[in-house]
């Protein structure tokens, strides 16, 4: 049996951070959220230039750190990698784009719902629908394939590339682009972002806490341990919005927000599914690349680019919306995650029936 007691007090440590860093100047209902902040990270680095969303977040270079220290002390860091590389790359983009168009990762929609928005209780149907669909797949034997064990150098590209970019942010605003106003503006001290971040990135790769995996665990095996963690997490977050007033129920005035429940479901939906097929949520995949796996990386990696698209191009909500843009892409992406589920699905079937066969062969002979 499963012990629930380590993934309960991350799920606390999360809740608290969340709390914290609210109080310290982040967004409301944003004390961590990993698609906004990677794409404030792309902004600072002008991969798109919506100037109120440009930021390096020290809280995603401290959760990645976190990860690699605990890894380290725990003898888990192993460099390994090359699995699917593009595809995941391309799943991260996706990702990313479904989390822009609701605006927020599965975990601030979890905060969200914790800070009283309805918008985020219509999200997250939409979020279980899309890891529902990804089940479906891995039921049929959906896999991207074995990672291999590869040079140490790979696995250190993502924390030294961390470090690289807090270097940047104490160095700001020499090379990077920071925002003058909007929620890209508003943040905790550098100090207090970088401890909240490594403390949850220590604790998250202790208890392999995910967002996606807690919901996929309790639709595949009725398994409850991770979605312990999430429980935890929100009932932390509820409490501290009672606490500190900053509980506010309803559809309308929510930050950083909007009310168009057919895309913050479709939305979301993406995420999820994306989620299922890349193997694991946003924040998973910053602990992985913490653990020295390549192929999280190159999921990371994707969801940056993903930013940079839906910012350059327009297709980004905003507390006003969906583009028409946007609701075009949010269907394109839904077909081509379809088809990439299916393609894999079927390539790794036929993969299993030519190892069927050669072994029956073999004991033929």
């Amino acid at each position: 049996m499963k012990e629930k007691y380590p993934i309960i007090m991350a799920g606390i440590v999360l809740g608290i951070m969340s709390i914290l860093l609210v109080l310290q100047g982040n967004p409301a209902n944003m004390g961590f959220c990993i698609a906004c902040f990677l794409r404030d990270i792309a902004g600072g680095l002008g991969l798109h230039r919506a100037g109120v969303v440009q930021y390096l977040r020290p809280e995603i270079m401290g959760l990645v750190l976190g990860a690699f220290v605990s890894a380290l002390f725990f003898q888990e860091f192993k460099s390994r990698g090359g699995s699917s590389v593009l595809l995941r790359f391309t799943l991260g983009a996706f990702m990313m784009m479904g989390a822009l168009i609701f605006l927020g990762c599965p975990l601030r929609m979890i905060l969200r719902i914790a800070g009283g928005d309805f918008n985020a209780l219509v999200a997250l149907p939409g979020y279980i629908f899309g890891i529902w669909v990804g089940t479906l797949f891995l039921k049929q034997g959906y896999t991207l394939g074995p990672a291999a064990e590869q040079p140490q150098s790979n696995g250190l590209v993502g924390p030294f590339l961390s470090l690289g970019l807090l270097l940047l942010v104490v160095m700001a605003p020499a090379f990077i682009f920071f925002s003058a106003e909007g929620p890209g503006s508003m943040k905790a001290p550098l100090l207090v972002s970088l401890a909240a971040g490594l403390l949850v990135g220590f604790v998250a790769q202790r208890t392999r806490l995910c967002t996606m995996g807690a919901f996929r665990d309790l639709l595949l095996f009725r398994d409850y341990h991770l979605f312990s963690g999430i429980a935890a997490l929100f009932v932390v977050v509820l409490a501290g919005n009672l606490l500190y007033g900053f509980f506010n129920p309803g559809f309308s005035s929510q930050p950083v927000a909007h009310s168009q429940d057919l895309w913050n479901f479709l939305g979301m939906g993406i995420v999820g599914l994306a989620a299922v097929l890349a193997g694991g949520c946003p924040l998973r995949q910053l602990i992985l690349t913490g653990e020295g796996n390549a192929d999280a990386f190159a999921t990371i990696l994707g969801t940056i680019l993903g930013a940079a698209i839906m910012h350059n191009f327009g297709w980004a909500a905003s507390p006003k919306g969906v583009t028409p843009g946007g609701q075009i892409m949010v269907i394109i992406i839904w077909i081509l995650l379809l088809v990439i589920a299916w393609a894999v699905t079927r390539q790794a079937k036929k993969y299993l029936d030519k190892k069927k066969t050669e072994i029956s062969s073999d004991f033929g002979a």
